[in-house]
């Protein structure tokens, strides 16, 4: 069983209209974690101006229409923390609002922080800034450099670069292959009355889901956000379930050249194993064996025995069912690099798993299990991929799956794992 899982109750699940809500009444915490996930699906017209709404709503309400004016609502509740962040699930492109009030009971105040924190995200959402009926001019030109300038950063970064080209490439003719903050091309034509009518659509669209942790109850949370957030009467929308399944005919090969110094050798691989499979504790397990954690056979193989490797590693997307191996290398052992991780994929088919692998591997995922009940975001969040699947899997369950993973199991995952892609990112020069 989890470390101090007795401690903590169930999310309450409610409803408010648009809102689904997802409560969590604990004691455990001082403060109050606060987070709203908005869902839409991933489009290559949409996935810009989304991006760029969280962006231009966090400079200012209509009640706080200076940003500076904004920022002392948020001194006002005793320095409550207020953020967003902007990610894709599976082929949706989600937005996410945060907020972090300290709980009422260690402060001196007559109003309820959490009243006033809820009352200040429903105002984020539904009661924006307007100039004549479009969002101000000035904050949209602001807020597309921001958005700009944070797509070229990634450029700039050539490890997230590199990563990116091969979704990119791997995912071509899927939704998944767009970036959740867009295109930089699509910026530049983003007019304020073109994102106001963005944003309407988004708010009458999107998947809604509101979670907080903390010493309340799902009926003040109700009672709350009914108060609080100016939405449309509509029922909840639903997400829809990517497509896992994918069977590869021919191994893609792409090579990009730009002026660097370190090769990026990323590969992608189809599992064909998706969150609500019955072997996602094995391809968990497969994912940490593989290039998960340091004891991993990329990190021992090719960048410790072999040294052919300055990093290497793996990611595992359950909600797309994609693992990725990323990994940086001198230009000219790109054949011997992708020889080696050939042979560590093959090595995971053939079922060549120590006994030290397997109890190192589970140790690892079981103590991030435990250590993400000390975060009230790691819960929600953890919960939340209930919401994406339809498969609400307690930590408790998953942990219980991971012990009960055998060799057989993590070979089933190998079995159905097939090579998509290889990247290589390399110098101008031929050799």
């Amino acid at each position: 069983m989890l470390k101090g899982a007795n401690r903590v109750t169930s999310f309450q699940r409610g409803q408010q209209h648009a809102i689904r809500l997802h409560v969590l009444p604990t004691k455990r915490f001082k403060t109050f974690a606060i987070s709203l996930f908005a869902g839409v699906p991933l489009q290559e017209d949409t996935v810009t101006p989304v991006a760029l709404i969280p962006f231009v709503l966090r400079r200012g309400t209509a009640s706080t229409p200076e940003t500076i004016q904004f920022r002392e609502k948020l001194d006002d509740l005793y320095g409550a923390g207020f953020g967003f962040d902007v990610f894709k699930r599976g082929e949706s492109q989600i937005l996410q609002f945060r907020m972090d009030v300290i709980n009422d009971r260690f402060v001196s105040t007559d109003t309820s922080l959490l009243a006033s924190s809820i009352a200040f995200l429903g105002d984020v959402i539904s009661n924006p800034l307007l100039d004549n009926g479009a969002f101000r001019s000035s904050y949209i030109e602001a807020e597309k450099t921001t958005l700009r300038k944070r797509l070229e950063a990634i450029v700039n970064d050539k490890i997230r670069y590199a990563a990116e080209r091969c979704m990119e490439e791997m995912c071509a003719g899927e939704p998944y292959r767009l970036h959740p903050l867009g295109q930089r091309g699509d910026i530049e034509a983003i007019t304020p009355s073109s994102l106001y009518k963005q944003y309407r659509d988004w708010t009458e669209q999107a998947a809604l889901d509101l979670y907080v942790v903390g010493d309340t109850t799902l009926e003040e949370v109700q009672s709350l956000v009914a108060r609080h957030f100016k939405l449309s009467n509509r029922q909840p929308a639903a997400y829809g379930i990517p497509h896992v399944m994918h069977d590869v005919q021919q191994v893609k090969q792409v090579v990009d050249q730009m002026d660097i110094s370190q090769g990026k050798l990323n590969m992608g691989l189809r599992t064909n194993i998706g969150y609500s499979d019955p072997l996602y504790p094995a391809a968990l397990m497969y994912n940490g064996i593989l290039g998960g954690f340091p004891h991993s056979k990329l990190f021992i193989n090719v960048r410790e025995k072999a040294s052919l490797a300055y990093y290497a590693s793996s990611r595992l997307d359950g909600h797309k069912g994609l693992c990725t191996i990323q990994s940086g290398i001198e230009f000219a052992n790109y054949g011997r690099a992708v020889e080696i991780i050939k042979e560590q994929l093959q090595s995971m088919r053939d079922g060549k798993l120590s006994e030290l692998e397997m109890n190192q591997t589970k140790a690892m995922i079981s103590n991030h299990l435990r250590e993400m009940q000390d975060s009230a975001y790691e819960m929600l969040a953890y919960d939340f991929n209930g919401v994406l699947t339809g498969n609400f899997r307690s930590a408790d369950e998953l942990l219980q799956g991971i012990e009960a993973v055998t060799p057989k199991d993590i070979m089933e995952v190998a079995s159905r794992v097939q090579l998509d892609t290889i990247y290589f990112l390399r110098d101008r020069k031929e050799g």
